[in-house]
């Protein structure tokens, strides 16, 4: 249970009544129909307990990213598997950039490593840059990422990647990949490690249908990673059945249609810089970035506003590191876009 006053993401549709959402940065086109089919199936077998294994979705996942199945394991959403690895893996110093998505934070505090926070730079963008390299010793246990990032939305350069990577091998430091956005991404920035894993490398990366096959309701996450153990210790640290019947059906239902994000990052394509466009016209400071949504700042009270006409935006001014007039925007449909354009101009005349 999240008690009234302990929940800090986006998408509280249910708090007071909201006609718009642009808090949550899930496809626009919302769950595919075959999705939805699948989930309407498996309301047959309800009386059943779940796979407990997630079997033939692990089989499946595991031929989409060219590894075995003892690779990949599911949980209830992305988040639940980000408390299972810091608690699996017992951290005692863990490097985390922010700003970045609080659960990260969260679950290295629920572990009981208090994490260093390396700060990116307002000035640049919020660029993550090659100084990290310099940030990881053999004392660094945990380097946790995001990219493209979470709410800043910038992406980690290809070849800083893979420079972090090598440097997390030469250290002997884990390095904690999130991917959850790359699926939305711009083409030419959605760069994923997940080709680049070697056996024995301590990397793990995190992926959900949240975001791509508009199933945030469902709850469905699965991680990728070439440590069995760590895996199995993860495993251990769930709750058994944590993947429901419908999940479980959604997910291998996604699977057959990859093309559903690909609609989306066409939308994007046209969406995303008009959209941009516009908020620069209104005044507001608009962040260059890779996925789904847009990071703005410098109007006083925007979030208030919007939510008193029953517009929802994300306020990032909980995030570390971020303060009270950032906040972030997803990118829709055209004839929504225009509409929170034109609930944004009444708001600001007022």
């Amino acid at each position: 249970m999240i008690l009234d006053k302990g929940y800090v993401h986006g998408g509280d549709i249910y708090s007071r009544p909201i006609r718009l959402d642009f808090s949550a940065n899930v496809n626009p086109f919302g769950t595919p129909e075959v999705v939805r089919t699948a989930v309407r199936a498996a309301a047959e077998g309800l009386s059943a307990y779940p796979d407990p294994c997630c079997g033939p979705l692990r089989e499946k996942l595991a031929a989409a990213n060219g590894v075995t199945r003892e690779n990949v394991i599911c949980g209830n959403g992305a988040a639940e598997l980000i408390y299972q690895f810091a608690a699996a893996l017992q951290p005692k110093k863990a490097l985390l950039p922010v700003p970045s998505f609080a659960d990260y934070e969260s679950a290295l505090v629920a572990a009981g490593c208090e994490p260093t926070f390396y700060p990116l730079q307002r000035e640049n963008g919020f660029l993550l840059g090659p100084d990290i390299l310099d940030a990881l010793g053999p004392d660094t246990d945990l380097l946790m990422l995001c990219s493209p990032n979470n709410p800043t939305g910038r992406s980690v350069p290809r070849e800083l990647l893979l420079q972090v990577l090598d440097r997390c091998r030469q250290t002997g430091t884990w390095l904690f990949l999130d991917e959850c956005f790359l699926e939305l991404a711009d083409e030419d920035k959605a760069f994923s490690l997940a080709e680049h894993l070697a056996a024995g490398d301590r990397v793990f990366l995190l992926r959900a249908f949240t975001k791509a096959y508009g199933m945030a309701g469902l709850r469905l996450g699965y991680g990728l990673c070439r440590d069995g153990a760590l895996l199995e210790r993860m495993s251990r640290l769930s709750q058994p059945w944590n993947v429901s019947t419908p999940a479980q059906a959604a997910g291998l239902a996604a699977l057959s249609c990859p093309d559903w994000p690909q609609r989306a990052r066409a939308l994007f394509q046209v969406e995303k810089p008009w959209l941009y466009g516009r908020l620069t016209q209104l005044g507001l400071g608009v962040l260059p970035g890779d996925a789904n949504f847009l990071f703005v700042t410098g109007v006083p009270g925007l979030y208030e506003k919007l939510l008193g006409q029953g517009v929802l935006i994300r306020d990032c001014g909980n995030y570390r590191g971020l303060q009270a007039d950032d906040c972030r925007i997803a990118v829709r449909t055209r004839a929504e876009n225009e509409e929170l354009l034109r609930t944004m101009e009444e708001a600001l005349r007022v």
